[in-house]
């Protein structure tokens, strides 16, 4: 190829990829590099892929059997589909103040972190044949990739929800359908447990991932501090920041605890990363919990 024909084709290239989110193709990357095995939707039922075949068995009609495939042996063999069936699955990310928070200039925030494991969750969904959407701002579950590019649009936009702490909830979540909650979780849980007893419920099943900072994990800090909330609603100044790790992470430790029981009493999966680890290792514990769900 010419080097004018190749300038042309990147042209042409960077072209059709311009109107593309950044965090879609983000989100996609990640996708792509995450190996995911079978779905866990295979079983024989009504559907349009061929799945396998058996034996036929007592009860099975003359009109099932696969007589190009019965010829080939002695046996005759029932040709079986693959059983369909996709399901809904909500997405909330919280985008509340407290999620713009990064301890460090080389770390994304907990909210673009946070909004990269939902999309690229919802890739993977999607490819999957399943039905994607979001709970805030609302957007009904459906499946395709211009439902994928409407899931971007509608999580890179600003605005950031009025609070330091965000608040999920259960309304909009189709009965017996999945969820997945992304926060820092560090506000006011009641709201929290509310929303996983009206969605328990309804029969819904899904995933609490809880998305920090490294610094709010290990509270690096000693001497003269002043700390401020993101909103800029709360503020506590101290000398001797050092003698508050313990009890910081000794409340964080109860935190956690207290999310789990909330979880795993609704019948949903609790997990946490952070934003120094990578997004594929949060993205593939994501998958599961959610499938483990189902």
């Amino acid at each position: 190829m010419s080097l004018s024909a190749a300038l042309s084709l990147r042209r042409e290239a960077e072209a059709l990829a311009a109107p593309l989110p950044p965090l879609l193709v983000a989100a996609e990357h990640l996708a792509a590099a995450v190996q995911i095995g079978g779905h866990g939707r295979r079983r024989a039922g009504a559907g349009d892929e061929f799945w396998q075949f058996r034996a036929a068995a007592a009860g099975d009609t003359a009109r099932s059997i696969d007589w190009r495939r019965s010829a080939r042996s002695d046996a005759q063999y029932v040709r079986e589909r693959e059983w369909q069936a996709a399901q809904s699955v909500h997405l909330w990310v919280d985008g509340a103040a407290s999620m713009q928070f990064s301890g460090a200039p080389s770390r994304v925030p907990k909210a673009a972190q946070a909004q990269l494991l939902a999309l690229a969750l919802a890739v993977l969904m999607v490819r999957a044949g399943e039905r994607v959407g979001l709970l805030a701002p609302p957007l009904p579950p459906r499946p395709g990739r211009a439902q994928l590019l409407q899931l971007a649009a509608l999580l890179a936009a600003p605005g950031a929800v009025a609070g330091d702490y965000g608040t999920p909830g259960a309304t909009g979540i189709a009965a017996h359908a999945r969820a997945v909650f992304l926060s820092d979780f560090l506000g006011d849980t009641g709201p929290v447990e509310a929303a996983l007893a009206a969605a328990a419920g309804r029969g819904v099943r899904g995933v609490l991932m809880q998305v920090l900072d490294p610094d709010e994990e290990a509270f690096p800090y000693d001497g003269r501090v002043i700390f401020e909330s993101m909103g800029g609603t709360l503020r506590h100044e101290t000398r001797q920041a050092g003698d508050l790790r313990a009890r910081y992470l000794e409340r964080l430790a109860a935190r956690r605890a207290l999310l789990g029981g909330l979880a795993r009493a609704a019948g949903w999966q609790f997990g946490t990363s952070h934003t120094g680890q990578p997004a594929a290792l949060a993205l593939l514990w994501l998958y599961a919990a959610l499938e483990r769900g189902r």
